[in-house]
C-alpha cells in the first residue's frame, strides 16, 4: 500500500505545476550512520518494477525492495519528503554504521 499524505500531494502538485509530469522512484539510499533510508527520485520505471498510481501520480520501486518494506508513507517535512516504509528496513550490520564512516559523524 502507498500513501501519500495531503501536504505531499500538495508539494508534488506544485513541483510538477510547470514542467512535464513523469513517474516518481522509491529506492534504497545509502544512509550513512543512520543506516539505509528510502528516497524519491524522478525516473521511468523498468522491467523488475511494480508500477503504483496514487493521486494521479506514477510511482515506480523495484519489485524485490517493494516487497521487503511492505508499502510505504509519503510525507513532506521541513527538510523535504519523508519515506517512511511499513516494515522496518534492515538495521546497519553491527547495530550502527558509524564504523563506515568518519569518526566526526557520531561524535567519536
Amino acid at each position: 500500500m502507498l500513501t501519500l499524505t495531503e501536504n505531499a500531494t500538495k508539494e508534488l502538485k506544485a513541483f510538477f505545476a510547470d514542467k512535464a509530469q513523469s513517474p516518481i522512484r522509491i529506492y534504497l539510499a545509502p544512509g550513512g550512520c543512520g543506516g539505509p533510508r528510502l528516497g524519491l527520485a524522478l525516473d521511468d520505471p523498468r522491467d523488475e518494477d511494480a508500477v503504483l498510481d496514487q493521486d494521479g501520480f506514477t510511482f515506480c520501486v523495484e519489485k524485490n525492495l517493494w516487497e521487503q518494506i511492505g508499502g510505504v508513507t509519503i510525507d513532506l517535512s521541513y527538510m523535504g519528503f519523508t519515506v517512511e516504509p511499513a516494515n522496518p528496513l534492515p538495521a546497519p550490520a553491527g547495530g550502527s554504521a558509524c564504523g563506515s564512516c568518519c569518526s566526526s559523524c557520531c561524535g567519536h
